[in-house]
């Protein structure tokens, strides 16, 4: 059984994780480059770091998939593709408050895919979070192209569905390191991708950008998160990870100014608090937690 401290270990990892996932938003909108050509290179950059980080700790890169890891590549494929295009096509704050919608689906997916009773706990999180990320769009939620708004939604399912498949992955085949499902994942963005590339050129800023990108934000990030997935269920990692929404429109003001209203300030110290409650252990009571 997880203890506290395993618990506060892989909601730190997936802290750091968010830290560098919030990074995304700011530099998708500077590079003057389409959306398939951001996700090819980042991608392909990210599988590269990944499979030499797995190979230089000794493990194998590339176990052979079944159907679940397939699953959770397809997954995680979708994250980043339709997120980086409902960021080209909407705000960035827009695509990353539907992506974390994917808290309303796990609600309801988790406990009916891998059997976990869902925790009154568990949802009151959720509705905090939700809540608070609505105060970041008071007055202009509706901005944005409907394209752009409806691939954030389609982000957020396929985060959803990404986190579960890799926490089931971890559990029904705890000798394969589910990491190998994020490589795939990441080839299966690049091959996705490819044919967007004729005619694609960069200068070597943009190039230190999309490397950036892919080093760091993707392939570590995911290192992570994966390992602090060992420790928290597919509801607490995505909830943890809303550490990201928070902190997408500090580096969104901080590059190019644009300027978060006090509502949106708000939420982000809402979230934060949420963060913090949700990570301490529950006091203990002579009942039994309530479950729903």
């Amino acid at each position: 059984m997880t203890g506290h401290g395993d618990r506060m270990r892989g909601a730190a990892l997936v802290a750091l994780a968010a830290l560098l996932w919030s990074s995304s938003g700011l530099f998708i909108k500077v590079l003057p480059l389409g959306a398939l050509q951001i996700a090819f290179a980042r991608s392909l950059v990210a599988a590269l770091t990944i499979a030499l980080v797995v190979k230089l700790r000794g493990g194998r890169p590339f176990p052979r998939p079944d159907a679940l890891a397939f699953a959770c590549a397809a997954a995680y494929a979708g994250v980043l593709i339709f997120f980086v295009a409902a960021t080209k096509l909407t705000t960035a704050a827009n695509a990353i408050f539907l992506q974390f919608s994917a808290p309303i689906y796990l609600v309801f997916l988790e406990p009916r895919l891998a059997g976990r009773p869902v925790a009154r706990r568990d949802l009151l999180a959720v509705i905090l979070c939700l809540g608070a990320m609505g105060l970041f769009f008071v007055g202009r939620l509706g901005a944005g192209t409907l394209a752009g708004n409806l691939l954030g939604v389609v982000s957020g399912l396929c985060l959803a569905l990404f986190s579960m498949t890799l926490k089931l992955q971890r559990e029904r085949r705890p000798e394969v390191d589910p990491i190998g499902a994020i490589i795939l994942g990441n080839l299966l963005v690049a091959a996705v991708c490819a044919p967007a590339l004729p005619g694609l050129r960069v200068t070597l800023p943009q190039a230190g950008i999309l490397l950036y990108l892919g080093v760091f934000q993707i392939g570590i990030a995911y290192l992570l998160f994966n390992a602090g997935m060992k420790h928290l269920s597919a509801t607490a990692a995505v909830v943890t990870g809303t550490l990201e929404a928070v902190l997408n429109p500090v580096w969104v003001f901080l590059g190019i100014g644009e300027r978060p209203s006090a509502w949106a300030l708000l939420g982000g110290l809402l979230i934060l608090g949420t963060i913090i409650w949700y990570s301490l252990p529950p006091r203990p009571s002579g009942r039994r937690s309530a479950r729903l």
